[in-house]
């Protein structure tokens, strides 16, 4: 059996009427056949579109696929025994240029006994934003499903959501139920379990380019929204150099934020669980093990094996990384 190592992805462009140019213009994937991109899949074992590795012996294999062959070696054994086959993270660009649907995902188990799959909890991580843009996270007060949807009949949700102005940097964790949207003019990172299931709750009374309304999903989602409120929405955090600092520790993932300025090094033997890193900022050289060395650049995701347990990074001035595992 090949060793597994270090694996980068073809990136998967997705043509959303709400997209924009950050993806080319920010995040220098120029190469996106898209005139206006609203999303990429960086890193995906969703049945319809697997992303397909870009380097080394295992260069256009599917990402399912090699999970099947490798398992444990990819996933960790604990992993292996959650998840089997499936592999359980979907990571995302998202470049809103304008504002997406209103939006609630189910979890776990409506996900299961509805579309016999994981439910979508999720979180984001602010790369860019035009000045003053907002998203929505949440209610601003307590509410329940009556007055929700007597809100929602008389065309006045927008009155119950809450809003939050961002900037490159802002975090935000949205567990499955969680009423939510993307505001125009933000372009973000998530990281999400594997699933591509969305209740769309209100589009702005948008039309698609044949004139036609986009589908709602009203009585789906009434059932999936977690109806209560949370003192704060925002992540607080406080960044620090050359160590991890955790964002979001869930039993979905865990996610730390790295502030490179020095090289680094890090070691894994005393775990055996797979990484996910993602530059959301610099440029950083990694080499694994055995001693091959990879330029990272922004935008740039790579996911390192649980059988890989060498890392080091040699940023080309500060560098910013998120590192995801679940374990």
């Amino acid at each position: 059996m090949s060793t597994l190592y270090p694996l980068r992805f073809k990136t998967i462009f997705k043509d959303k009427i709400w997209g924009g140019s950050k993806i080319k213009t920010v995040l220098g994937k120029d190469y996106s056949p898209l005139a206006n991109c609203g999303e990429t899949w960086e890193l995906s074992a969703v049945a319809e579109e697997p992303s397909i590795i870009d380097n080394g012996i295992f260069a256009g294999q599917d990402l399912s696929s090699l999970v099947k062959a490798h398992g444990p070696a990819l996933l960790g054994k604990k992993n292996f025994e959650r998840f089997g086959n499936e592999f359980p993270l979907l990571i995302k660009f998202i470049d809103a240029n304008a504002d997406l649907s209103i939006q609630v995902h189910p979890d776990d188990k409506l996900a299961r006994e509805r579309h016999n799959c994981a439910g979508k909890t999720e979180m984001w991580y602010i790369l860019a934003a035009d000045e003053e843009a907002r998203l929505n996270v949440g209610f601003n007060k307590q509410t329940n499903k009556e007055e929700y949807l007597d809100f929602l009949n008389k065309g006045k949700i927008l009155d119950l959501l809450n809003y939050e102005t961002v900037a490159a940097g802002d975090v935000f964790y949205l567990p499955a139920g969680r009423v939510h949207y993307i505001g125009r003019g933000i372009l973000l990172a998530e990281i999400q379990q594997t699933s591509d299931i969305t209740y769309r709750i209100y589009d702005f009374d948008r039309k698609d380019a044949k004139g036609n309304l986009r589908e709602l999903h009203t009585e789906l989602a009434v059932d999936a929204i977690d109806f209560s409120v949370v003192d704060e929405y925002k992540t607080h955090y406080v960044a620090e150099e050359n160590i991890p600092v955790t964002l979001v520790n869930s039993p979905f993932f865990t996610t730390d934020l790295f502030v490179l300025t020095e090289e680094i090094e890090l070691d894994y033997s005393e775990t055996d669980m797979f990484r996910i890193f993602i530059v959301v900022e610099g440029d950083v050289m990694m080499t694994a093990e055995n001693n091959e060395s990879d330029l990272l650049t922004f935008g740039d995701v790579v996911l390192i094996p649980a059988s890989v347990k060498q890392l080091m990074f040699s940023p080309l001035g500060e560098v910013k990384l998120l590192e995801v595992y679940i374990g």
